[in-house]
């Protein structure tokens, strides 16, 4: 089987285990399949996930140019307490702005390589935290827009982490916590505003497809290795692992044009 096109972040359905799915020009891959098998991926040029065209990728799956124009990449999106469209204060595009900022949004505790407290929106769960490899997410807050939720983490950083440490989360070195404790013992530390928006929802756990985890794992940069060949032992969060310990992040590939080839086992 071969395919080619620019990489997108893996869709999901949230089954035990999790489905993954490539699209690739219009062509479905089902990536769970594919374990246990020999693929080859080679590197084939880049087209901008905005524009189409095919400037180097600057980041998040978009040429330098629109990085600094879309609404897609703007600083809101990774800093939600910038939020402004309940204010109808625009961006980039004040009617994307109010469309994504203005719905409902959740603060959560997510256990993937370590504690973490994270933003999403309410329509993107479980979905967000499937990408970012958690084994189990409990909500604390859900909030009306974006702006309340992004106050309630940046108040929430002195006391929790708000980064994965994406080597500890593929080799799933995982530590035995109580989410619930944990929600507890950060209420305290929530600002007024959003006091009255505690969720009552219940954890999720996440069961993953690996076979195997990698024990060192190493990333593949397909700019330095532009061909790689090696057999799928597992898929995490957004990441791709081998049986050679290497691993391949396709979110942060978004924009890359591949060759992707599933080679037939003698």
């Amino acid at each position: 089987m071969q395919f080619e096109g620019p990489l997108r972040k893996m869709m999901t359905e949230f089954s035990e285990p999790i489905q993954y799915f490539m699209e690739l020009r219009g062509q479905f891959l089902q990536v769970n399949q594919l374990l246990d098998k020999t693929i080859e991926i080679s590197f084939k040029g880049y087209e901008c996930l905005s524009c189409g065209q095919g400037a180097p990728i600057f980041r998040q799956g978009f040429c330098k140019s629109c990085f600094f124009e879309v609404p897609q990449a703007a600083d809101w999106i990774i800093h939600p307490e910038q939020s402004k469209a309940h204010l109808g204060i625009e961006d980039r595009d004040l009617a994307y702005e109010q469309k994504m900022q203005l719905q409902p949004h959740v603060v959560y505790l997510a256990n993937s390589s370590n504690v973490k407290v994270g933003v999403t929106r309410k329509a993107q769960i479980p979905t967000r935290w499937i990408d970012q490899g958690a084994h189990e997410a409990l909500p604390l807050l859900e909030v009306p827009n974006r702006y309340l939720a992004g106050i309630a983490e940046v108040a929430l950083k002195g006391h929790v982490s708000d980064k994965t440490n994406w080597r500890t989360m593929l080799k799933n070195e995982i530590e035995d916590v109580d989410l619930w404790q944990w929600k507890q013992r950060l209420i305290q530390f929530l600002p007024n505003e959003v006091a009255a928006y505690l969720s009552q929802e219940h954890k999720t756990s996440v069961c993953f497809p690996v076979i195997a985890y990698p024990i060192k794992p190493k990333s593949l940069n397909l700019s330095k290795t532009p061909f790689y060949t090696g057999k799928l032992k597992g898929i995490k969060g957004q990441y791709l692992i081998f049986e050679d310990d290497t691993v391949f992040n396709v979110r942060s590939n978004e924009g890359i044009v591949v060759g992707l080839n599933v080679l037939t086992e003698v």
